[in-house]
């Protein structure tokens, strides 16, 4: 483990997470990243524009375009122009998908308790501090 760099051991975390977490999400008909949306969603109230959950995600205009459309398709959220800004689309959650980010976070809950299994309240602390200082240094 020692000769492994930084860059290579948080890839490898992250790629694990995203098969546990597709793993779990495949019986919701869901992906990680739709899973994102939707706790996202869940945060702001329930709606939001395309152009937060760009923001949110990091990605292109069309990586959002076709996640969002994958989820309305699912019956996960529904889209519709803004009133003020015609530019604008607003995505939001639909009952179905309100329940299914209640499960999701419960989930969450779980695989953060999986992750920092083994570390003491103060080393998990210190992780996440940690973590933070890295992903500041790297925007």
């Amino acid at each position: 483990m020692k000769d492994k760099n930084v860059g290579y051991l948080i890839k490898s975390i992250n790629d694990r997470l995203r098969v546990h977490a597709d793993a779990g999400l495949k019986s919701l008909n869901l992906t990680f990243v739709q899973s994102r949306v939707i706790v996202f969603l869940g945060e702001k109230g329930g709606r939001a524009s395309q152009k937060e959950i760009e923001s949110f995600l990091g990605v292109s205009h069309p990586a959002v375009v076709g996640v969002v459309s994958r989820l309305e398709q699912n019956g996960h959220v529904i889209t519709f122009t803004c009133e003020k800004d015609k530019r604008n689309k607003i995505v939001q959650l639909t009952r179905l998908a309100e329940k299914v980010g209640t499960d999701m976070q419960c989930n969450i809950g779980t695989n953060e308790k999986r992750m920092l299994k083994g570390l003491s309240a103060e080393e998990a602390a210190e992780l996440k501090r940690l973590l933070c200082i890295v992903e500041e240094n790297l925007k």
